[in-house]
C-alpha cells in the first residue's frame, strides 16, 4: 500500500513531494516491528543502531541508481526498461557492499547518527543539481498496474525480512535499511514516466530521510523500554513531526525567495 500510495503521489502531486516522502519510516518500520515480533524487542532495538548507520547504504543505493541511469542516457542510450534493470542492479550492488563495510564495524546510537547525518548532507550535495521533472501523461490505474505494484513492493519486504531471521544483528540492522519502499516505488516511476521523473525523487529523498533516522533512533531507545506497540506509536509520531516541520520550512524558504524576487 505504500508504494502504491507514492506512485499516487508521484503522479498527482509530484515526484518531488513523493521524494520526501519515500524518507517516511513504511518498509523499515516493517521490517523492524516484524524483527521485534518474531525474534524479540530486544534484538530489534540492536538492530535499529545499525539500520541507522545503515541509512548510509541507502543514500549510496540512490546515488549509484541516478549516476548508472544518467551514464546510460548520455553513452548508451539504451532502451528506458533496460536503463531502470541496469540502474536497479548497479545500485543493489552499491547497497549490499556499503552495508557489508558497514556490518564489520561496532557502533553507538550517536555515531550511527552522525555518520548518516554526514552521508545526509554528502550525497544530499551531490544529487542536488539534478533538475525536477513533473509527471505530465498520468497512465491509468488498471488493476495489472495496480497488481504489478503491489507485488514488487510485497517481494522486498519479504525477501529482507526473510533474511534478517538467518542473519546476525549487524546484518539484520543494516538490511533494515534498505529502502524497501523507494525503490520499488523508484522502478515504476522510472518504467511508467521515464528517468527524468525519477531523478527527480532521488534529488530530494535524502531531504527526507530524516524521519527515518528519527525513527531508527527512537526504536533503538524505545523498544527495550516500552515494547513493540508503544515503541512503534511514539516512534511514528516523531517521524511524522519532523516531516511536518520540515515542510513548514521549506514553505518558508519558498515564500522567502518569492518576496525577495518581486521589485
Amino acid at each position: 500500500m505504500a508504494v502504491l500510495g507514492l506512485s499516487l503521489v508521484a503522479e498527482h502531486v509530484s515526484p518531488k513531494v513523493a521524494g520526501i516522502l519515500s524518507g517516511y519510516p513504511l518498509g523499515t518500520a516493517i521490517a523492524l516491528f516484524y524483527i521485534g515480533l518474531e525474534i524479540s524487542p530486544e534484538f530489534a532495538a540492536s538492530s535499529a543502531i545499525y539500520t541507522l548507520a545503515g541509512f548510509s547504504a541507502s543514500l549510496v543505493l540512490v546515488c549509484s541508481y541516478y549516476y548508472t541511469s544518467a551514464l546510460l542516457l548520455l553513452r548508451v542510450k539504451v532502451t528506458n526498461g533496460l536503463n531502470c534493470f541496469l540502474s536497479t542492479i548497479a545500485a543493489v550492488s552499491s547497497f549490499l557492499i556499503a552495508a557489508y563495510l558497514i556490518s564489520l564495524f561496532s557502533f553507538t546510537l550517536s555515531i550511527s547518527f552522525i555518520l548518516s547525518l554526514l552521508a545526509v548532507l554528502v550525497f544530499g550535495g551531490l544529487l542536488s543539481k539534478i533538475r525536477d521533472a513533473e509527471v505530465d501523461d498520468k497512465l491509468p490505474i488498471t488493476f495489472k498496474i495496480t497488481l504489478f505494484r503491489a507485488v514488487t513492493a510485497a517481494l522486498i519486504v519479504l525477501i529482507v525480512t526473510g533474511i534478517a531471521k538467518v542473519v546476525n544483528e549487524n546484518w539484520a540492522g543494516v538490511l533494515s535499511a534498505f529502502p524497501i519502499t523507494l525503490l520499488p516505488f523508484l522502478m515504476i516511476i522510472h518504467l511508467s514516466y521515464g528517468s527524468a521523473k525519477a531523478h527527480t525523487i532521488i534529488k530530494h529523498y535524502p531531504f527526507g530521510l530524516g524521519a527515518l533516522m528519527i525513527y531508527a533512533a527512537s526504536i533503538a531507545y524505545l523498544y527495550p523500554k516500552v515494547g513493540l506497540i508503544a515503541g512503534t506509536v511514539v516512534s511514528f509520531i516523531l517521524a511524522t513531526l519532523y516531516l511536518l516541520l520540515l515542510a513548514s520550512v521549506q514553505h518558508y524558504i519558498r515564500a522567502y525567495r518569492r518576496r525577495n524576487a518581486l521589485p
